[in-house]
């Protein structure tokens, strides 16, 4: 009972952290939700059409490429933060854009850790589409376009759930952030890397805080995607 205490407390403190809306807490909430939906939104508009190229046309080497952005799926998160970094940096070819510990720079690299994902899972939604459906389509008289623009609103639920895998991992990265990022305090510190820092320091209270807030997130996303599978 006595070693469990300190963990208690830790918990009231941070329910109390949340309810009276802790100015820290909202701040690396809110920078979280900011860094995490853009890089989603961004990665989106690239990789969406990009998927929807490479399954509509068939050109040597497709098979390779879909595998490539399989394997993609488990590319250390670390690795895509080094190069990230290299890139960023001021001996890096993008250092003149300054972009390195900063939420622009956070909001790039996790940008391109989730569009290989994205385009791999539009890839896989498209694919699921019946083949007999497609035909049918052409036949029906549809022009090249009115296909694609069907087939695509056919696999829409599976396209979002896509997505919202997306802004899972986005949202849930520690690795990358920080080696870009810098954690710096009202800058670039969101809740992975606020969560790491403060339980390093023995603040459990703001961890535990933080760590709520973070599973309130990742139950949000799956009851969204459990909803949207079910359509």
């Amino acid at each position: 009972m006595v070693n469990g205490s300190p963990i208690i407390e830790g918990f009231i403190e941070a329910i109390n952290l949340i309810i009276t809306l802790n100015p820290q807490v909202v701040e690396i909430t809110i920078r979280s939700l900011y860094v995490s939906l853009t890089a989603t939104f961004l990665a989106a508009l690239v990789a969406l059409p990009a998927g929807a190229l490479i399954y509509f046309y068939d050109f040597r080497g497709k098979h390779a490429v879909v595998s490539t952005l399989q394997t993609l799926y488990a590319l250390p998160t670390v690795i895509v933060g080094l190069i990230m970094f290299l890139l960023l940096s001021n001996i890096g070819p993008f250092g003149f854009l300054r972009l390195l510990y900063t939420p622009g720079g956070m909001i790039v690299t996790q940008t391109v850790l989730i569009i290989p994902l994205l385009m791999g899972l539009t890839v896989s939604a498209l694919s699921g589409i019946d083949r007999d459906k497609r035909y049918t389509i052409t036949a029906l008289g549809a022009s090249r376009l009115q296909t694609v623009t069907t087939i695509i609103m056919e696999a829409r639920f599976a396209v979002m759930s896509g997505v919202l895998l997306g802004f899972g991992r986005a949202i849930a990265e520690v690795g990358t952030v920080m080696i870009v990022g810098g954690n710096i305090r009202g800058a670039t510190r969101v809740l992975t890397t606020a969560i790491a820092l403060n339980t390093s320091m023995a603040n459990y209270s703001m961890s535990i805080a933080l760590g709520i807030i973070l599973l309130a997130v990742a139950l949000g996303v799956n009851i969204a995607l459990s909803l949207v599978q079910r359509r």
